[in-house]
């Protein structure tokens, strides 16, 4: 230390796990005070003193070093914002628990890296007399500066003019104006202005009375607020239960306290509704943050936020890092679904990060769903989260009736249709009465696989080991790395001219119900429709507002949604998610069907679901049929508990990546060694993936298992390490501590 000089440690903001660890740097005397934690930095890197950018960890008064080895810090990055100290706790909590480099998790809970310049309007504002212009204006017209005299005869008449109808109506430039300023004939006034995402028109929906149940959950969840407990709540509630409402009364009790909320949903289709009542309520205290609005919509929120402009915020995962500075709830709502697990390193799932932000910050957490996650039910189990049951439908509603359809007896009796004669005979009726229908496939666009019917070969992406999709305009198209193809007319194995794909998508759908119900209006909702900006809002509210009479899309129609028209649910193909690889498959497609079912019959009118299966005695069909969560939770822990999967034991994913197969597998054995020499872990692999290869890239993996996750971060700490002195060139390795997909 030397003349009372400060010292900061600095993450650098690269990946690369060698320099996962905070490095020393002085901070000088000209940018002592200013530098804090959070303060993104500019600093010298390495021998030859290479430019870099990093976050400061901590500021101290004396370093580990000698004096003369450190370097100054050169400055702060232009235009960056601070980050919040909460921040890094939570990014070393990410860090810890799922792996992946110090850096990389500040990326992942910094929601705006740099700042965006905020929107400016401008005014001219007269400053001289109307008569004063007026003779300005005529000589203006002697001199021939046509551009000058219309702007001068404006102010005369207005003596306030936004600068953006000087320049587009007016056709005048800003040379002109700048010339008018400079003769003191007007002044410039700037303002600013908080960019504000926009969503389609919002009604006011009106406000509901809690019934018996919901009032409990309410009344006891305040009453723990009031006393500052720090909980932990799952309510587990039939689909059209009342769980918004609930919320609702929640988050006004949050903010009467005068603290912040933050509520999270699964998906960006979900925003358009559960804005809509949230706004009705709070109006525009409440915003949104998610991936499709721009980088300074996204900005703004995060300065409304800080700045206490807003007291709500609703989004998908990554609203989670909202920099609020008085949390007092987070909300997960669909608790149960995967997009709130990152698949990116770090592989961070959001319910156990949001539980560490709500401990940091004395908040309350609720998850609630119809169909919880067995983690969060097991944890409800033992004690770790209070269970809330709502076991009847808000409005006294019936859950729908459901039917389910055996495929195979269709098949035999002559039906080649993709509708069994019970749904199409529904169908019919809700048509004719003017109900809503919503048909639901878990697949998107002529999805057929191609396949020769003499030697059986897929046709398959030459980047991935899976199977290309037949698209309209005889295309092919890979899902996975986006490679298309023209459709061949002769098989690419054996020259067949017999290639045939089924037509089992969305589109497919879409053009067969156009043939049945030629004067009904449909909408199709699925990834491609849903590309456009806004395009979720408009399809939702077109929808919701009647304009169509049938809804046909993928999973995002059936989450949440709510329909007090729709009458009739058809489900095609229910069992398509059983045959996935994965030991998730049986809790996937029961928590999938319950919701798809439960869209029907939220309204006055009773409602019908109709689920057509191959697999009709399936426990997860069965039990989804009957909205029977514990009967299939039941059956499904036992399966666990004997296999030995989550929740019943933790598991680490060890995912590795290469363009080189040979040297990626020998690479997995190596570390399958490794890993097999530390501990008493249930190690199953290296083994390929579950699809071999993707953009060129060889997959293989190993599966760790133990009931102790602390064990499972030594063992990756243990492989961390290992990889450090490992040449990667073209490989790379991740870490997934319980994952929810199998790759």
């Amino acid at each position: 230390m030397v003349n009372g000089s400060q010292y900061a440690d600095v993450i650098i903001d690269i990946s690369i796990e060698k320099l996962d660890r905070p490095f020393t740097y002085r901070i000088p005397e000209r940018l002592s005070g200013i530098i804090c934690v959070g303060s993104r930095v500019r600093i010298p890197f390495g021998g030859g003193n290479t430019e870099k950018k990093g976050y400061v960890t901590a500021i101290k008064d004396h370093a580990d070093y000698d004096d003369d080895k450190i370097k100054d810090i050169l400055g702060l990055v232009d235009g960056s914002i601070s980050a919040e100290e909460r921040s890094f706790e939570i990014a070393a909590y990410i860090k810890d628990t799922y792996g992946g480099t110090l850096s990389q998790a500040l990326k992942a809970v910094i929601p705006v890296k740099s700042k965006v310049k905020p929107v400016e309007h401008k005014t001219l504002v007269r400053k001289m007399s109307v008569e004063e212009l007026r003779s300005l204006a005529d000589e203006a017209f002697r001199q021939k500066k046509t551009a000058k005299e219309r702007l001068l005869r404006a102010l005369a008449e207005d003596d306030r003019i936004p600068v953006s109808f000087v320049t587009r109506q007016l056709n005048v430039s800003g040379s002109t104006v700048n010339s008018i300023i400079k003769s003191g004939a007007a002044a410039l006034e700037s303002d600013t202005e908080y960019r504000k995402p926009t969503v389609s028109e919002i009604k006011n929906s009106k406000n509901l009375n809690l019934n018996a149940e919901q009032q409990i959950i309410v009344d006891t969840i305040s009453s723990d607020m009031d006393e500052q407990k720090c909980g932990k709540y799952l309510i587990h509630g039939v689909t059209g239960s009342g769980k918004t409402e609930v919320y609702l009364r929640l988050a006004e009790k949050t903010v009467l306290l005068g603290k912040q909320v933050i509520f999270l949903i699964p998906e960006i289709a979900l925003t358009y509704q559960t804005l809509a009542r949230f706004y009705s309520k709070f109006g525009d205290r409440v915003s949104v943050l998610n991936s499709s609005m721009s980088n300074g919509e996204k900005f703004d929120q995060c300065e409304r936020a800080k700045a206490g402009d807003i007291d709500i915020i609703i989004g998908p995962r990554s609203a989670l890092f909202t920099p609020f500075n008085d949390i007092g709830l987070i909300i997960l709502d669909e608790e149960h679904e995967l997009s709130y697990k990152s698949e990116n390193t770090p592989k961070y799932h959001a319910r156990e990060v949001a539980a560490r932000i709500c401990e940091l910050s004395g908040a309350a957490l609720v998850l609630g769903s119809a169909t919880p996650s067995l983690e969060s039910y097991s944890e409800a189990e033992k004690g770790g989260i209070r269970l809330f049951e709502l076991k009847e439908r808000a409005t006294g509603a019936s859950l729908p009736k459901t039917e389910i359809i055996d495929l195979r007896a269709e098949l035999a009796s002559g039906n080649r249709s993709m509708f069994s004669r019970r749904l199409k005979s529904l169908m019919d009726e809700a048509v004719a009465s003017g109900d809503q229908i919503m048909l639901f496939l878990n697949r998107r666009g002529f999805s057929g696989q191609l396949s020769c019917r003499e030697c059986g070969k897929v046709v398959k992406c030459p980047h991935c080991d899976v199977p290309m999709s037949v698209h309209t305009g005889n295309k092919l198209i890979c899902h996975y790395c986006g490679e298309t193809a023209p459709k061949p007319s002769l098989c690419p194995a054996c020259g067949s001219k017999y290639l045939a794909a089924i037509k089992a998508g969305t589109e497919a759908v879409e053009e067969r119900i156009n043939k049945m119900y030629p004067g009904v209006k449909t909408l199709r909702m699925d990834k491609d429709t849903t590309s456009a900006k806004g395009s979720y809002d408009k399809i939702l509210s077109s929808f919701a507002e009647g304009e169509a009479q049938i809804l046909i899309g993928t999973q995002m129609i059936v989450k949440g949604h709510d329909f007090p028209n729709v009458t009739l649910v058809g489900i095609l193909a229910a069992d398509l998610s059983l045959g996935v690889p994965d030991y998730r498959a049986s809790e996937r497609t029961f928590q999938l069907l319950t919701q798809a079912c439960g869209r029907a019959g939220r309204g006055e009118k009773p409602g019908y679901s109709i689920i057509q299966t191959y697999q009709p005695d399936h426990y997860a069909i069965l039990t989804s049929s009957e909205q029977d969560y514990k009967k299939f939770y039941d059956e499904e822990m036992a399966y666990r508990e004997t296999a030995g999967y989550p929740p019943a034991v933790h598991m680490l994913a060890v995912q590795f990546f290469g363009t080189d197969e040979k040297k990626t597998s020998n690479l997995a054995l190596e570390l399958g060694d490794v890993i097999k020499s530390n501990g008493t872990n249930r190690i199953l692999g290296p083994a390929p993936a579950n699809i071999g290869k993707v953009m060129d890239y060889y997959r293989f993996v190993i599966y760790i298992k133990n009931a102790d996750a602390s064990k499972l971060a030594e063992i990756r700490n243990v492989c961390e390490e290992f990889l450090t002195n490992k040449n990667m060139n073209q490989m790379y390795v991740q870490f997934d501590l319980d994952p929810l997909n199998l790759i």
